[in-house]
């Protein structure tokens, strides 16, 4: 997977006026910021459902906004799509067709060289398939049908801060899909990287909600066993 944070002009006036020569300034950035994410003290940051829209002081975060460029495979792109307030501009799967094997390989797959090998021969049997199947006339439409769901989708995705969020939220979540996992910790170490002020601010329903409120995890009976919050954004995750 590879994913690309374009830094657009509203997210470059935040950091500006936080990092003013101004310390009246900063002072007044930073206490917003931290009024509008710190879970400590605006208690819609803790729920699962997305109930900030309703807030008017959250409202502000919708002028914040980040676009990242993204490959995953088919199968997480169908998951990605769920976030529907974090749209994405996705070319017809006609248009991105190659001659060669393009596709994601799943983690535990990658971690093991004889499924790996295994995995590579049957992508190279179903990209020849597809390809005799062209050769022959058929339409492209039917014949992509031979291609698993592992074939890789490079597409554009933005939204505003507070959709971004909520993502973030649910999909750092261990029991979250792989690749989705992994994106959004991506797309949140992009951040960090660019706005360290907000990124302190961002992680599973756990990280948010310990020492603060109970349960600290949301996931009731399917609470993966790991306490995350104890090391947010350091702890790895096992498959």
């Amino acid at each position: 997977m590879s994913h690309k944070l374009v830094i657009t002009r509203q997210v470059r006036a935040w950091l500006h006026a936080l990092r003013s020569g101004d310390p009246v300034t900063r002072r007044l950035v930073a206490e917003a910021i931290d009024r509008l994410l710190n879970p400590a003290r605006n208690v819609y940051r803790l729920q699962t459902l997305n109930v900030g829209v309703h807030a008017p002081m959250m409202r502000a975060l919708q002028h914040a906004n980040y676009t990242f460029g993204k490959k995953i495979s088919h199968t997480a792109d169908s998951q990605d799509q769920r976030h529907r307030m974090v749209p994405g501009s996705r070319p017809l799967l006609v248009l991105t067709d190659t001659r060669e094997p393009d596709f994601i390989t799943p983690m535990l797959i990658a971690d093991n060289p004889r499924a790996r090998e295994v995995l590579n021969r049957a992508m190279v049997d179903a990209w020849a398939a597809k390809n005799a199947l062209l050769d022959r006339g058929v339409p492209r439409e039917f014949a992509l049908y031979l291609l698993p769901n592992s074939k890789a989708i490079r597409l554009v995705e933005s939204g505003s801060l507070l959709h971004l969020m909520h993502k973030w939220t649910m999909r750092t979540c261990f029991n979250a899909q792989e690749e989705i996992y992994r994106a959004s910790m991506e797309e949140i170490e992009q951040v960090r990287a660019v706005q360290p002020e907000l990124a302190h601010y961002l992680g599973p329903p756990c990280y948010l909600r310990a020492n603060i409120t109970t349960p600290i995890c949301t996931e009731g009976s399917h609470f993966c066993g790991v306490k995350v919050w104890l090391d947010f954004p350091h702890i790895q995750r096992r498959i």
